[in-house]
Order: C-alpha cells, then sequence, then structure tokens
C-alpha cells in the first residue's frame, strides 16, 4: 500500500546517529577516550528541523566553502501517537516507510551533532510515497553518485531495530502520528560536487533522486 508523503509525512524528523553497527565499530577508540569514556547507551538523536525538507527530483544547495555529504537512511512514519510503548506494541504505530537523503556538512562529534552542519535548508530529501512494508530489517541501502555505487548496506545491520527505537524514544517524548525517524545513515559516507546525481535506492521503496547545485 502507498500513501502520498506530503500527506502523512508531515510531522517531525527526527533522526538516529550511530546506528549501523559497522559505523559504531570504527568510533569505539574515539568513545573510549576522554571526555566520553564509553560508547553512547541510548539512542543519539538529533532533528532535521522543517526548513530542511526536500523532495525527489529537487535540487539541494550546497554552501559556499563546505564540504557536502548525502546520507541514505530508512525513514519510518509514525501513524498512531506512541507515548510509553512497549516493543512487542511499537511496530503497530508505524503507517509505512519512505526513503531519506539525510544531507549533513561532515561531522566532527557524533555525540553533539551540529545544527549548523545538519539544519541547512533542503538538507533532508524524502521519497514522495510512503509504503507498508512486511520486513523492514532486511532492506538494501545504496547510494550512487553519477551512476556509481558510492555506499551499499543493509537495514539487518542496524544497531537498534525500529521497535527498539520507537521504545526508547516514546519512553521520555511522545511521537506523534506523521512524525519520521530516520533510521540513520551506515559508514562511509562520501563528499559530492556541485552537477552531481546523488541517488539513494532501498529496496522494496524505490529510488529518490537529488540534484547538487552551487549555493
Amino acid at each position: 500500500m502507498r500513501h502520498a508523503a506530503s500527506d502523512i509525512a508531515t510531522g517531525t524528523l527526527f533522526g538516529i546517529a550511530l546506528n549501523y553497527q559497522g559505523l559504531l565499530q570504527s568510533r569505539l577508540a574515539e568513545f573510549n577516550e576522554p571526555p566520553y569514556q564509553k560508547p553512547p547507551v541510548k539512542p543519539v538523536l538529533f532533528i532535521k528541523t522543517p526548513n530542511t525538507r526536500n523532495g525527489d527530483g529537487q535540487a539541494v544547495f550546497m554552501p559556499a566553502g563546505e564540504r557536502l555529504q548525502p546520507g541514505p537512511a530508512l525513514g519510518v512514519v509514525i501513524g498512531k501517537t506512541a507515548s510509553h510503548v512497549s516493543e512487542a506494541e511499537a511496530m503497530k504505530h508505524v503507517a509505512g516507510y519512505l526513503i531519506v537523503n539525510e544531507f549533513s556538512l561532515p561531522e566532527d562529534s557524533y555525540y553533539r551533532p551540529a545544527v549548523k552542519a545538519k539544519c541547512r535548508d533542503g538538507f533532508c530529501a524524502l521519497s514522495s510515497d510512503v509504503v507498508a512494508l512486511s520486513n523492514p530489517h532486511n532492506l538494501t541501502l545504496t547510494l550512487l553518485v553519477n551512476g556509481e555505487v558510492r555506499q551499499e548496506n543493509s537495514t539487518a545491520n542496524f544497531v537498534r531495530s525500529i521497535p527498539q527505537l520507537i521504545t526508547e524514544l516514546s519512553e521520555f517524548m511522545t511521537l506523534h502520528e506523521g512524525d519520521v525517524l530516520i533510521t540513520g545513515t551506515p559508514e562511509g559516507r562520501v563528499d559530492v560536487q556541485p552537477g552531481d546525481e546523488v541517488v539513494v535506492e532501498i529496496s522494496g521503496l524505490g529510488r529518490l533522486t537529488n540534484t547538487i547545485v552551487a549555493e
């Protein structure tokens, strides 16, 4: 079943950092150093503000003098209010799934995702349709730049499953109908340049295309 994202995915965009096993493993040495001393024990959350919303086929403007990195991700659209939801009940609160490209400037700290890096205009592209899936935990994500595969991973490699994320987040804040959980970008982010065509494909969901334009 498909629904227009513009009708359903209208709420807050919540991003989850460090939710791929390979990415977390690659940063463990850093997390064991001061000031952190240990890896995060709860989901590392950030918000993509409303000005970041963008769509399929739209331009993403690259700030002058900066590096720009796409972030292929699976988006989970909340279908009904979730507060203190158990893992067993969590999936009943999901309306469906969409493709997200969570653009960012390179990040210095995964513990403190920077608003300046994450929240530029147009820095969160969403695909046009919200799609129901029977198993969102075995999907292939592929990032292509000018037709060349630059990243590929699977949602089977999540650190936290979708029910775990909904449960842990709804412990301390209510998730509302239309909110979108951006379940994380895998390791291996790449730089893109003005003129590049950037495509995210997720099995079962299709593709999301954006073009990079100099600001």
